[in-house]
């Protein structure tokens, strides 16, 4: 029966056995298939098969190479060189510098390295999906066909994501949902807010879920009186651009009438709302990717959600929405960009490595690459991460300003609850709420400043108004008595003057 694969995070021990690996006695050794299991348990096991997913190992396991880009992650003592036979010095030339390039790109997950074999997101200059999938290259046994073919896909998705990620720094976050929703309506749509959209869309599934057919127009009648009471500012407008959003999706089945409105009916796979929001959101990203737009899965959640919690939600129909051409095509936006911006950190030279990786076959079926190929892919990949992490370290302001506190902001004025529930916060440095007590007190200094600030401010005020108001006063005493006097007088000469 085969066994659960561990989690991606666990990648520094056995999951078999759950130890650490180590140099001695569990030898991290990485299969076709791309499990990676201590030497220990493979020697014990019944067959010669991976434990996951039952593919046969075809060489022998004590010819399998340790990989030692994970033994330098685990802190263990990695040999100088070990002996790998194959056909001729030729490959094994190629096999070494591949090698060498999948190690040298496993130190941008040291930082990650955690005890007991666990990796801890914090303080890596990779992303999230940039770290997933180095580890899934760092897996990849480049002595076997079946991982090499493996090793030359993920490099090519790791290349793609580098290329992702070069747009996403060039990108200004606060235009970023202006030109979104712009697109959005120049195609006759409309995003009417995480909550009132989530209840548009319950209240078409509503409306439709038992199979009704219904015009265009009772539909959005429906939503728009049920929606009223919690949303006024609900239109008949709006809610038609939602429909419109739905349409385009392809999620009703249209049956046109003679000289009357067509009847529009919900199609069988979109009756649930799991389902319907998929293909909502999927419409979405897909016309952000015609207005060419390249918007994170944190940012996507945070759009249509409101929170983070959908970040791997939209990373699956990001992923889904791939195509082979993709990759080209975003080569061709990063070129543009880098014109835009005058590229000062000469990343044109990139190009060449990103076009060799955009030509590699993705298909599971690809032919076996040659031992050059496998070499210039490798080296490919390696520069272009490197020509990431640098342009991150170096020239981004997002990769290495910290961020500040926005006025009337909440950064950082209560302690992270994952940090406090869980142990460990996914977001390391880039979170938004405090991680110790004095980061809590650093980051909001000005709380009981603020606080004496205003008493100050409203104790002065008071006194001004009380001076205003003393002046006021005396002012009007002297009017007071000034027009007293000139009565007096007045009245004075008028009885004593001679008649």
């Amino acid at each position: 029966m085969p066994v659960q694969a561990a989690q991606w995070t666990e990648f520094l021990s056995c999951p078999i056995c759950y130890n650490e690996f180590d140099e001695n006695v569990h030898k991290p050794i990485s299969l076709g298939c791309s499990h990676t299991v201590c030497k220990t348990c493979l020697n014990k096991l019944h067959r010669k098969a991976c434990p996951f997913d039952q593919t046969a190992i075809n060489t022998d396991i004590d010819v399998l190479p340790v990989n030692f880009a994970l033994l330098q992650l685990v802190g263990a003592q990695v040999p100088d060189h070990q002996s790998i036979k194959l056909s001729n010095l030729g490959e094994n030339k190629h096999y070494e510098v591949a090698k060498k390039c999948v190690e040298d790109l496993a130190l941008y997950l040291k930082p990650l390295s955690g005890g007991k074999g666990v990796a801890s997101l914090n303080q890596s200059a990779l992303s999230r999906p940039m770290q997933r999938k180095l580890v899934t290259l760092v897996n990849c046994q480049l002595v076997e066909e079946e991982g090499r073919v493996r090793a030359m896909r993920a490099a090519r998705s790791l290349g793609e994501r580098t290329v992702t990620e070069l747009i996403l720094q060039h990108q200004n976050p606060q235009q970023l949902s202006a030109n979104l929703w712009a697109a959005v309506r120049a195609r006759g749509c409309q995003f009417l807010g995480p909550a009132m959209q989530e209840e548009a869309l319950k209240l078409v599934l509503l409306a439709l879920e038992d199979g009704s057919a219904l015009s265009r127009k009772v539909l959005v009648l429906f939503v728009v009186q049920r929606l009223e009471p919690r949303f006024p500012q609900a239109s008949k407008t709006s809610i038609g651009h939602v429909v419109q959003l739905l349409y385009r999706a392809s999620c009703f089945k249209v049956t046109k009438r003679d000289e009357d409105s067509s009847l529009m009916q919900l199609k069988e796979e979109f009756r649930s709302y799991e389902a319907l929001r998929r293909e909502h959101d999927a419409q979405i990203v897909h016309i952000a990717m015609e207005a060419g737009l390249r918007i994170s899965p944190e940012q996507w959640s945070s759009l249509l959600y409101g929170d983070l919690a959908h970040k791997s939600h939209m990373q699956s129909i990001i992923d889904k929405l791939q195509s082979p051409e993709s990759f080209a095509k975003s080569v061709q936006e990063l070129t543009i960009v880098l014109q835009r911006t005058g590229d000062p950190a000469n990343l044109n030279r990139l190009r060449p490595h990103l076009e060799l990786l955009a030509n590699i076959d993705p298909n599971p079926d690809a032919v076996s690459p040659t031992w050059e190929q496998l070499e210039n892919a490798m080296v490919a990949v390696k520069t272009v991460v490197h020509g990431l992490v640098d342009f991150i370290q170096n020239y981004s302001r997002k990769g290495h300003e910290t961020p500040q506190p926005q006025p009337n902001s909440k950064y950082k004025t209560s302690m992270c609850r994952d940090l406090r529930q869980q142990g460990g916060c996914p977001r390391g440095t880039n979170c938004t709420f405090a991680h110790s007590q004095e980061e809590l007190e650093k980051c909001n200094p000005h709380g009981l400043n603020l606080y004496c600030c205003l008493l100050s401010s409203v104790a002065s005020m008071g006194a001004i108004h009380n001076e205003l108001y003393k002046q006021q006063q005396c002012d009007r005493e002297k009017i007071c008595v000034s027009a007293v006097k000139r009565a007096e007088t007045s009245f004075s000469s008028q009885v004593f003057s001679p008649t």
